[in-house]
């Protein structure tokens, strides 16, 4: 079972930051109007840099239904994110979310 899609905890729980390179301006697939830059070589996911984190790509209620909006192309640290990880449970308890079942 994804837990992902009914989850969305960690797209509201930390900040993205990815290679200026994933983004549509530099020949990647993020899109521009979606990433903002911090460095000449680093963009962020427009809205994980705030007190309260929700990457702007997010739809949906964190907890019951969530998806991404830019699934397809998201930058780097969103594919390597891992269910069931150390800082996924971070995120799950930060918005008040049991942990996941054990395998």
């Amino acid at each position: 079972m994804n837990h992902c899609q009914s989850c969305g905890a960690c797209c509201a729980s930390f900040r993205v930051d990815f290679s200026v390179y994933e983004s549509e301006e530099e020949g990647g697939s993020v899109p521009t109007g979606l990433c903002v830059p911090v460095t000449d070589s680093l963009r962020r996911m427009r809205g994980t840099d705030h007190a309260r984190p929700r990457c702007a790509a997010l739809s949906g209620r964190i907890g019951e239904r969530v998806g991404c909006g830019i699934y397809e192309w998201r930058p780097n640290p969103c594919r390597e994110f891992e269910e069931g990880s150390a800082a996924c449970e971070q995120a799950r308890r930060r918005h008040g979310l049991p942990p996941l079942p054990t395998r």
